[in-house]
């Protein structure tokens, strides 16, 4: 489902304006500019270079400044934004630190920004001191709405609708935007029946929902398992006109919202509306689509829609490859899945092991282990990474399938990559443990458990597990207790049960 809250963010981000401005090269009192600059290319493409060399960029701007470059506000503020959108806070807010230091002055939709970047860097205390140090002219509806949204994000209930109530004694609520911002808190806090209520709010104001606001009541109709509220909305849509001109977000959650209750046939019907107005420039667009029709058992509208992905984008990138082989896995299509792969292997520039993964875990499900197992050989020549999940789906099968010697040398060879990465899925653990349970190898169970120490302490389900095998295997483990003592781990009903028949 696509992600209601980033299209928020977009939408709070696309009514900030800002004002060009020119530094002069009086950085510094000692800096020698020359009288007469060089032409030199926009200072938004070379900060924007910094991303890929390096470097500091206050440091890069006073060079700037000293070099005689002008350096324009609205190539500064341009460049701050893509540094958030691509989630890179603390090196916006240095844009923005810099900018301050050389006495710039920022509009109210500036501050805005900026007070956003102190949320996500600092935290939201740092965020309300901000907010509280602005002069009154500052505190407009633009910094007021940032400071909602970042109640909002941080899941702060009380203090959003404090917050709100203010906005409203200060006139500052004029459209969806803040309505909006609380509804996403709700759905966040995983309590979708209260957006109907705030909807109702926004019309006693005379504010008409937008497409976003009537995107997030469907999904709140979705999470309470309402289709006839579903329904309603879409009515309500339909008669304010805004069925025509309803966003992506708006028919993404309802095409999920069928899928997951069964209802294929009206999912179907919203992805045809979803992909009229898709964005064909835009790569994720197809691969929402894709994912969605396999949801929906069509693998004739998955195919379609991956040869639109490839005529409209020829160079395919290893995300789409992996959307294509997630869901032709999901349609249990394991000749598309063999086909695909093989056409990725042949022309990917970098191989990535997620890419094996769907293909050991497609064939594994069909039994087809030696097919499976020719992928992972074949990964282990040209990947240089770790091979931790493609281990465990073939260790995972050795053991449901009782070749447990097999998976114990996949198990070997795992210990020798030395990924201490690892995280060790705890259905492996227990397959395992089943093993030396049935085999009663108290040995092997004591082996396995001092490697799985060298990734993390042992938990209570895996001590469990290992009295279950001495119980199996009629031995005693007198130490155990103490054992479970020096790790800290409270003893429980099973527990105990299994400690006065193996403490004996």
């Amino acid at each position: 489902m696509m992600n209601s809250v980033s299209r928020l963010a977009r939408r709070f981000c696309a009514t900030l304006a800002a004002i060009p401005a020119e530094i002069s090269g009086s950085a510094s009192a000692s800096a020698s500019v020359p009288t007469k600059a060089k032409k030199h290319p926009s200072i938004y493409r070379k900060l924007s270079s910094l991303g890929t060399r390096g470097g500091k960029i206050d440091e890069t701007l006073n060079q700037f400044v000293m070099e005689g470059v002008p350096v324009k506000k609205h190539d500064l503020i341009r460049y701050a934004k893509d540094l958030r959108k691509f989630r890179q806070p603390q090196r916006a807010l240095e844009i923005f630190e810099w900018m301050e230091t050389k006495e710039i002055a920022f509009s109210g939709s500036d501050h805005a920004i900026r007070l956003d970047l102190i949320a996500k860097t600092k935290g939201l205390e740092a965020a309300e001191n901000y907010f509280n140090s602005l002069d009154d002219s500052s505190k407009n509806q633009s910094t007021y709405g940032s400071l909602l949204n970042c109640y909002c994000v941080e899941r702060e209930e009380e203090k959003a609708k404090a917050h709100f109530e203010n906005m409203v004694d200060l006139n500052h609520v004029s459209n969806s935007l803040p309505f909006n911002n609380l509804m996403a808190m709700y759905l966040r806090l995983d309590q979708p029946e209260k957006v109907p209520e705030v909807v109702v709010a926004m019309k006693q104001r005379n504010i008409t929902p937008c497409d976003i606001t009537y995107s997030m009541w469907i999904q709140s109709c979705g999470s309470l398992k309402d289709l006839d509220g579903v329904e309603k909305v879409l009515e309500e849509m339909k008669a304010e006109g805004e069925e025509t001109s309803s966003s992506w977000d708006t028919f993404a959650n309802l095409a999920a919202i069928y899928v997951k209750v069964g209802l294929y046939d009206k999912a179907e019907e919203a992805l045809k509306s979803l992909e009229s107005k898709m964005n064909p420039h835009l790569r994720d667009s197809f691969h929402f689509l894709i994912s969605l029709y396999a949801g929906v058992s069509n693998a004739k509208e998955v195919y379609r829609v991956w040869d639109l992905l490839k005529k409209r984008h020829p160079n395919v990138n290893n995300t789409s490859y992996l959307i294509i082989l997630q869901a032709l896995s999901k349609l249990n299509d394991v000749d598309g899945v063999k086909r695909i792969f093989t056409e990725w292997e042949s022309t990917c520039w970098t191989y990535d092991m997620r890419m094996a993964n769907v293909a050991i875990s497609s064939y594994l499900k069909q039994n087809m282990y030696e097919d499976a197992e020719g992928v992972f050989n074949g990964a282990m020549k040209k990947y240089k990474g770790q091979f931790s999940k493609a281990r465990q789906l073939l260790m995972m099968h050795l053991l449901k399938n009782d070749q447990a010697d097999l998976a114990l040398k996949h198990f070997e060879a795992a210990v020798l990559d030395q990924d201490k990465n690892w995280t060790w899925s705890s259905e492996l653990i227990r397959l395992f443990f089943l093993h030396f349970e049935e085999a009663k190898d108290v040995d092997g169970a004591e082996e396995f458990c001092r490697t799985l120490r060298k990734w993390s302490p042992l938990d209570s389900e895996t001590y469990t597990l290992l009295m279950k095998t001495y119980f199996s295997a009629g031995e005693d483990c007198p130490d155990m207790r103490k054992r479970l003592e020096e790790q800290g781990i409270q003893v429980d009903e099973e527990q105990e049960c299994l400690l006065s028949k193996i403490c004996t």
